[in-house]
């Protein structure tokens, strides 16, 4: 997995492939490989999101 990418830059990708997909630009031969990265990118933004709450409700419960 992409451990070193942001959060932004995995979404930024995944929005990419979708616009891809969305215009018939992905051949059907691309396609499979187009879907396996995008599985990984969510798995990526996934794992940073709940880190990110984490991080927040640690916070939060510090300064109550």
């Amino acid at each position: 997995m992409d451990k070193n990418l942001t959060y932004q830059a995995a979404l930024d990708e995944l929005n990419q492939i979708a616009i891809d997909m969305e215009s018939e630009k992905i051949s059907i031969d691309e396609l499979a490989e187009k879907v396996k990265r995008a599985s990984v990118l969510l798995r990526i933004c996934n794992a940073k999101l709940k880190s990110t709450e984490d991080d927040v409700r640690k916070i939060l419960g510090e300064i109550s």
